[in-house]
């Protein structure tokens, strides 16, 4: 996976817009490739959660093993990330804890939510996931 903050990502799709030529592909990323798992073992510490939270799904079929992305055409606009991963990440989670009336109702209300939820992740992985910290 390619991890970048969100702000550079919207930064980007404005570079894209202004300086890129009609018709072209731009991909944007930070240039910042980690395994899941150590992004969510980096949101355990962030929150203060024992490891121990985690839970492991069975992989999708024909899940890809790596995604790569080449940004070289943006960075030719004069865009780059600003933001480094961590502290983008720290941003992310903090936002959330923030705005739980952003995500609450969704997550406890929305009955589409958690069909999809139960089918990917199956019924036992949600009830799991519904501390009462909601994160």
């Amino acid at each position: 996976r390619d991890w970048l903050y969100v702000d550079d990502h919207c930064r980007g799709i404005l570079a894209a817009l202004q300086r890129g030529r009609d018709g072209e592909v731009y991909n944007i990323g930070g240039n910042r490739a980690l395994p899941n798992i150590e992004v969510i073992r980096q949101i355990l510490r962030i929150v203060g959660a024992p490891e121990s939270l985690m839970q492991t799904v069975t992989d999708r079929p024909g899940h890809d093993r790596r995604y790569a992305l080449d940004t070289s055409k943006l960075r030719a606009l004069g865009w780059t990330p600003e933001v480094p991963f961590e502290d983008g990440l720290a941003r992310t989670v903090r936002w959330y804890r923030e705005n739980e009336w952003w995500w609450r109702p969704i997550k406890e209300q929305d009955a589409a939510f958690r069909a999809y939820y139960d089918a990917q992740y199956g019924a036992q992985a949600a009830d799991a996931g519904s501390g009462s910290d909601g994160a």
